[in-house]
């Protein structure tokens, strides 16, 4: 029954053309290939028409860490693509002209546009961003908006869902990007597929162009590392700041600062939002009632829960649930997409 509704939705979004220039971000362009590159049939994922495309076809590419990639597609590869899509590149002010006039033939002819992180400069420089709300990397959003002063650059999202447009900021957040498209186009339960493979949550809805809240920022000091990585193995119980900071052998004082420092919040907070995170990945994953989920991710009462999820999330646990099971049947795809 999976694979027939798949067969269903699959025109929806079938072929994907990728544009790479030289400077190719290996991360960046992988994100689109993992999620539309790899066949996952067998999970009852539809199999992308996936296209690899430059402005010469086999010219090696040049690319951040020393290698070089070759895409076996020119620009005719976007000719009758659903998305096209742009992975972070340099940022420069001469992308050849042929390839911004096949980006902007390709939007004529109604393929959805996506870039991830400055890939989004390749489409402001093809006047695709003209007038509509869009995000970059929080780096180059200042200078987006310099450059291209008709773009309305919003830099405190993960990405920006406008329609035939979808512009994401940096590295991870083409992830959410892309299983964000995936969902509104063929369903939760095909994201979700997707996304358990990547070991990575399914994205949030966003229906029409949606807020996300920041990420909380990953922790680069190696003396606060093992602390995080024990509060979230023991998620369920409190943390003062007095017994974390003895964890780290440091004073109070200095654990604090630190703290907030390297992570850009406070130990209650980030605790509060990994805990969150946690509820929402057990209410897409699991069938526990609200109460427990509550209890296995430390809020301990549904009531708390729910004012916590509702701050972050926008909504509040039940409604989450029904929107973004991963449990859902095929026949209520097209009600949860």
């Amino acid at each position: 029954m999976v694979q027939q509704v798949s067969a269903i939705l699959v025109g929806m979004l079938k072929t994907i053309a990728v544009v790479l220039f030289d400077d190719v971000a290996l991360f960046e362009f992988g994100v689109l290939a993992e999620v539309f590159g790899i066949d996952r049939v067998d999970d009852g994922v539809p199999k992308f028409d996936f296209r690899v495309c430059a402005f010469e076809a086999g010219r090696p590419l040049s690319a951040r860490n020393g290698v070089q990639v070759v895409a076996p597609f020119g620009l005719e590869g976007l000719v009758g693509a659903d998305l096209v899509a742009v992975p972070a590149t340099r940022i420069r002010g001469d992308y050849p002209p042929e390839v911004l006039e096949a980006l902007r033939q390709a939007a004529a002819l109604g393929a959805t546009m996506l870039s991830v992180c400055s890939g989004a400069f390749v489409l402001a420089a093809a006047g695709l961003l003209d007038g509509r709300p869009c995000t970059t990397h929080w780096r180059y959003a200042a200078e987006l908006a310099e450059l291209y002063p008709e773009a309305r650059v919003d830099q405190d999202v993960l990405f920006v869902d406008d329609g035939n447009l979808i512009t994401s900021a940096g590295t991870a957040a083409g992830i959410d990007a892309c299983l964000h498209l995936v969902r509104r186009e063929l369903g939760s339960a095909v994201a979700t597929r997707i996304a358990r493979r990547m070991v990575v949550p399914p994205q949030r809805d966003g229906g029409q162009r949606q807020y996300v809240d920041l990420p909380v920022p990953d922790c680069e000091c190696e003396s606060l590392t093992p602390v995080l990585t024990w509060m979230l193995e023991n998620i369920t119980i409190d943390h003062p700041v007095s017994s974390l900071a003895r964890r780290a052998a440091m004073s109070e004082r200095t654990f604090a600062r630190k703290f907030v420092a390297e992570t850009g919040t406070t130990p209650h907070k980030w605790l509060s939002m990994q805990r969150v995170l946690h509820a929402r990945n057990l209410l897409e994953q699991t069938d526990l009632d609200v109460e427990s989920v509550a209890s296995r991710s430390g809020f301990g009462t549904s009531a708390l829960l729910r004012h916590h999820f509702r701050r972050v999330v926008g909504v509040a646990p039940q409604d989450y649930r029904r929107t973004f099971s991963s449990t859902s049947t095929p026949s209520t795809l097209s009600s949860v997409g």
